[in-house]
């Protein structure tokens, strides 16, 4: 361990690796490969003030998406219950975030490198939790609000750094 590293246990704050890849955050604010799901809240295409809660299940590669007040998405009932624009937005993202082996290996997926990962999904659409994901989503929105300081932030102790801590 180098003296860099030394010590990390009692910070405030852990290196974390970048994105693999820039993301695009006014389409997909949040994205999280968590609770054995990637998962996360996708912009509607065609009202600003509404979102959709997206997940695929792993293992099973089971889908959901629902608005945030958990109204059926319906692009997944206009497409005969083949994912919809929303979750191939959600899958797009995680893998500019996470990079496609480390999405694919959450999801328990077997892909060939340069697999398209979206075609390796073949789960149905299955309604899962989605007020969890919206709540984990708000809480984060609302540390953009917290005024900049240099003083220890209590409830983020565990947070993530971006960047080198020393």
């Amino acid at each position: 361990m180098d003296s860099g590293e030394a010590g990390w246990e009692e910070r405030s704050a852990v290196r974390v690796t970048p994105p693999v890849q820039p993301r695009k955050l006014a389409k997909v604010p949040f994205v999280e490969l968590a609770e054995g799901r990637l998962q996360g809240v996708v912009s509607s295409g065609s009202d600003v003030a509404r979102v959709y809660v997206s997940s695929i299940a792993a293992e099973t590669h089971d889908f959901s998406c629902s608005t945030n007040n958990n109204r059926p998405c319906g692009g997944l009932t206009a497409g005969g219950g083949r994912r919809c624009k929303h979750l191939n937005a959600l899958i797009d993202e995680a893998v500019r975030q996470y990079g496609a082996e480390r999405v694919a290996r959450h999801l328990k997926v077997e892909a060939e490198e340069g697999d398209e990962l979206r075609s390796r999904l073949q789960g149905v659409h299955r309604k899962a939790p989605a007020a969890e994901v919206f709540s984990r989503f708000l809480r984060h929105l609302a540390y953009l609000e917290v005024p900049a300081s240099p003083e220890p932030l209590p409830e983020m102790h565990w947070f993530p750094a971006w960047g080198a801590v020393r």
